[in-house]
């Protein structure tokens, strides 16, 4: 070390080497013949918030070696140059790090704000001169797709399940990038997979010899669509057994009967199912959906091609599709009714309090309000207007209300109740559901069957799929008998879902992380840089 000096905020080393002799990269001789010397700058990793600089004469030697390629050669410092760096390997391994993990620009910021001066496109350079990591064998794979451009470009993450790290990343989402990248690793046992098509044709054509494994969140995933299917084409059967009031249901043999006296007739409270807009009057999206589902129908049953009817009523083929699939108009009046709002969870309360006697809307806003509700008076007041009924002369002596119908509950809310362990269910909850199995048959042996499925799943029981799957078939549940022909179109993965311990959770975390790291490059880097990322980041 030769001086320590700050100039204009940089600190400054001069050095210089004295150790005798160097060798020649080429040949590996030494040499002692000093042919000049130059003055080389190397920036180092900040001390105390300053930047540092290592000005560092090097000299250049002569190789003595006559048949080499090499006539002259600077000198290299262990631990400290490199040939053409400009970085010390202590601030080339801080860059590297920062690219890993922000990029380009934000990687830049976060420098500068370490007192490190770096340009973005340097430190892509960087990321880019990662070394691949050293290859490895691998027993249990997962594989899964992720967006790089949502419905347009798709990339595929391949994670060692054992070792908990990501693998590789291939371009698209299609069997042939996967099939190739198998066909290098014969040793893969198990690949666990979501029920693409594509990734079942591609583990089939490159890793024969490997068992495949379904993965059990897509396969209750799957199982609940067809539950939501199924309770939207009943929905009339939970609207009807809550339509009858509790007092107004038939006794049972033994109860005591007592006869009240008649009472004139009075309008009962109902609450609104979704279908009508604030003034009373049938919402656009209702009548809309009304409209074209008989349009469809129509056509359907003058023998009209979907495609035709697509281009005659100028929709959407998957639009098209839905409403010839339909097994009857509620089925789509719960999707476009079934939307959730800051109301909901107080709906019950305010009913009771409306049967009470309670008619003021401000009452019953700051009612609300004291439980925690967040909207305003319109809104409360938006609820109430299509059953709010005009101003009557009041009676002296009015006649005792009518007992009210209770508000069914919503499609979804029925579907996580089927779907939810019946030991985790609320009273209140499983009471409901229970009158709900009583009044529909469909809907007692979805639960039945869905019951069943998660017993299979969790006490792995994978040979009793297929007297599963004839039980369901035996019942009239279309959405369910769909279900059933998907799991048999691929049976073994399924039933080794069903079997083994093996599942995508972790490829589903990686996914998540593969998100995130696409959303700190502001979605601009392209798959490679991606893909250094995602295999190097911490």
């Amino acid at each position: 070390m030769e001086s320590i000096e700050r100039a204009v905020g940089v600190v400054t080393f001069r050095t210089s080497c004295r150790t005798l002799p160097a060798r020649c990269p080429a040949c590996m001789m030494p040499s002692w013949r000093v042919h000049g010397r130059y003055l080389r700058r190397l920036a180092d990793a900040p001390v105390g918030g300053a930047p540092v600089a290592i000005e560092l004469t090097v000299r250049r030697f002569k190789c003595l070696t006559a048949r080499c390629s090499a006539v002259t050669f600077a000198e290299q410092i262990p631990g400290l140059t490199r040939p053409h760096a400009r970085y010390t390997p202590l601030l080339r391994a801080v860059l590297t790090s920062i690219a890993l993990t922000l990029a380009g620009r934000p990687g830049a910021r976060l420098a500068a704000a370490l007192s490190i001066r770096v340009a973005k496109d340097t430190l892509l350079q960087l990321l880019r001169t990662v070394p691949e990591p050293p290859p490895t064998l691998v027993r249990v794979l997962g594989v899964d797709d992720f967006a790089l451009r949502k419905g347009d470009s798709y990339g595929t993450i391949l994670v060692d399940l054992e070792a908990r790290r990501p693998l590789d990343v291939l371009p698209g989402r299609d069997a042939a990038p996967l099939a190739a990248w198998l066909r290098g690793h014969p040793e893969v046992e198990i690949i666990c997979r979501d029920r693409a098509g594509a990734y079942a044709e591609g583990a089939r054509a490159g890793a024969p010899q490997a068992m495949q494994v379904a993965d059990g969140w897509h396969l209750w995933r799957n199982l609940a669509e067809a539950v939501e299917k199924t309770v939207g084409a009943h929905n009339g059967c939970i609207r009807a057994a809550f339509a009858i009031p509790p007092a107004a249901k038939e006794p049972a043999a033994g109860d005591l009967v007592t006869k009240e006296p008649p009472t004139p007739e009075t309008t009962s409270f109902v609450p609104p199912d979704g279908t009508l807009d604030s003034l009373g009057r049938p919402r656009r999206l209702v009548t809309r959906t009304i409209e074209r589902y008989e349009a469809v129908q129509q056509r359907l049953a003058e023998g009209k091609t979907l495609a035709a009817i697509r281009r005659e009523l100028r929709l959407d083929h998957s639009t098209v599709r839905r409403f010839a699939r339909a097994r009857s108009l509620d089925e789509l009046l719960v999707k476009a009714t079934n939307r959730a709002t800051i109301l909901d969870e107080y709906k019950t309360y305010l009913h009771q309090r409306w049967t009470d006697g309670c008619h003021d809307i401000p009452q019953l806003h700051r009612e609300l309000r004291e439980q925690g509700f967040t909207g305003d008076v319109q809104c409360v007041r938006r609820y109430f207007r299509p059953f709010k009924k005009p101003h009557s002369p009041r009676p002296k002596h009015p006649p005792a209300p009518d007992p009210e119908p209770r508000p069914a509950p919503k499609p979804r809310r029925v579907v996580r109740w089927i779907m939810t362990n019946p030991a985790h269910l609320t009273e209140t909850d499983a009471t409901e559901l229970k009158e709900i199995r009583a009044a529909c048959p469909e809907l007692d042996a979805a639960a039945r069957h869905v019951r069943d499925f998660a017993d299979m799943m969790r006490d792995l029981r994978g040979e009793l799929l297929p007297s599963w799957m004839e039980r369901v078939l035996a019942d009239d549940l279309p959405a369910l008998h769909s279900l059933v022909n998907g799991l048999r179109r691929d049976h073994d993965a399924v039933t080794a879902a069903l079997t083994t311990s093996w599942s995508s959770g972790q490829v589903e975390g990686q996914v998540t992380r593969v998100k995130l790291l696409k959303r700190m490059g502001f979605g601009r880097a392209n798959l490679g840089l991606l893909r250094q990322r995602v295999l190097h980041s911490p």
